[in-house]
C-alpha cells in the first residue's frame, strides 16, 4: 500500500505522485526560473558592462546557483513543499511521516535537484524516480521526502457503507480521542475496508462490537438510527482530519471552532442583556399576578418508571 501511514497508524489518503505529474510540475518550475534567470543575466551585465571577463564570469555562476538552486530551496521552505509546478499539478512534498518539510529537507532537495535535473538534464531523476515504488528521485531518498498528490481523484464505484449523516460529523468534534488504543484503529480500518465483503448479519455484529469497546474508552453512546459501520467511518474520518490537521500545521479544530463560536454567542447574549432595559422596573407584582389569576387544576404526578435493562446500550438493534 502506497499510501502515508503516520506514526500512530492513520492513514492520511495522500497518494505518491507519479512521473508524469512530477515532470510536469518540473518542466513549469524550470521554465519560471529559466526566464528569471535570463531577465537576472541580461540585467547584470547591461549594469556590470565594464568589468572583465572573470568578474562577469563571478558573476554569471553566482546568478546561476542564486536563481536555479537558491530560489527552489527558498520557496518549498516558505511553502512547506509547494512550488509554483507543484501548485498547478495538484502536489506538495512532505515528509516520510506525512509532516511537513523544513529547510533543511529543502536544502538537501535543492543541491540535488541541480545535479540530476539540471546539470543531467533529467536523466537521473526519471531513471531513480521510475526504479523507486513511491517515484522518489535521489533528492528525496537522501532527504527523506515524498511527493504526493493532494488532488485525488473520487472512486466511481458506489461505497458499501453507508455514508454518514453530516450531523453527526458535528457530535464527534468534541470527543476525547485519545484513551483509544492504536489497535482498536487499525481493526476498524481493516473492517471498513472488507466490510463490502462480509455477510450482512456477521458485518452488523462485528461493527456492533467495535461501537460497544468504542463506548467503553470514550463514554460517547452512538445515536440511535444510525448504522454501526456508518457511525465507524465517521469516527475514523474524524481521526483523520484531527491528525491531518496537526500533521500540516493547523492547530484549529473543528470542536474548538465550535466551542468558540458558541462563547461568542454567549458573550453576545450577556451583552444584550447588559443593554436591555430593566425588566424588574415595569413588571407587575408577581402576588397581585397570583391573586387575579384563577386557581388551575391539580395536575397528577406522573410515577417514575423503574429503571430497566441495567446493560449498557449502544444505540444499535440489529436489523429484522
Amino acid at each position: 500500500m502506497n499510501e502515508l501511514v503516520t506514526g500512530e497508524a492513520v492513514v492520511l489518503g495522500l497518494r505518491p505522485a507519479r512521473l508524469p505529474s512530477r515532470a510536469l510540475a518540473v518542466l513549469i518550475d524550470l521554465a519560471v526560473t529559466w526566464a528569471g534567470y535570463i531577465l537576472i543575466s541580461m540585467a547584470l551585465f547591461a549594469a556590470t558592462g565594464s568589468l572583465d571577463s572573470a568578474a562577469l564570469a563571478a558573476l554569471s555562476v553566482a546568478a546561476f546557483v542564486l536563481v536555479l538552486v537558491g530560489v527552489p530551496i527558498v520557496v518549498e521552505t516558505l511553502s512547506h513543499g509547494r512550488s509554483l509546478g507543484k501548485l498547478a499539478c495538484g502536489l506538495r512534498v512532505v515528509r516520510e511521516d506525512g509532516g511537513p518539510i523544513r529547510f533543511r529537507h529543502a536544502l538537501v532537495r535543492g543541491a540535488m535537484g541541480a545535479i540530476e535535473i539540471v546539470l543531467t538534464m533529467g536523466v537521473v531523476a526519471c531513471i531513480a524516480s521510475l526504479v523507486s515504488a513511491r517515484g522518489r528521485r535521489l533528492g528525496d531518498v537522501f532527504a527523506g521526502t515524498v511527493v504526493v498528490r493532494e488532488r485525488t481523484p473520487v472512486p466511481q464505484g458506489g461505497s458499501a457503507l453507508p455514508p454518514p449523516p453530516p450531523w453527526l460529523m458535528g457530535q464527534l468534534g468534541a470527543l476525547d480521542l485519545s484513551r483509544v488504543p492504536d489497535s482498536w484503529w487499525l481493526t476498524v480500518r481493516q473492517y471498513l475496508a472488507r466490510a463490502g465483503q462480509l455477510d450482512p448479519q456477521v458485518g452488523w455484529r462485528i461493527a456492533g462490537q467495535l461501537a460497544e469497546d468504542f463506548v467503553g474508552w470514550t463514554g460517547a453512546v452512538p445515536p440511535q438510527g444510525v448504522h454501526p459501520a456508518a457511525y465507524l467511518s465517521a469516527v475514523v474520518a474524524e481521526r483523520q482530519g484531527r491528525e491531518a490537521r496537526r500533521t500540516f500545521g493547523t492547530e484549529r479544530s473543528a470542536g474548538a471552532d465550535r466551542s468558540e463560536g458558541a462563547e461568542r454567542s454567549a458573550g453576545a447574549h450577556r451583552s444584550a442583556g447588559a443593554t436591555a432595559p430593566d425588566a424588574r422596573a415595569t413588571a407587575p407584582d408577581a402576588g397581585a399576578v397570583e391573586a387575579a389569576a384563577p386557581a388551575s387544576p391539580a395536575v397528577p404526578a406522573v410515577p417514575a418508571v423503574p429503571e430497566s435493562n441495567a446493560g449498557r446500550a449502544t444505540g444499535f438493534a440489529p436489523p429484522a
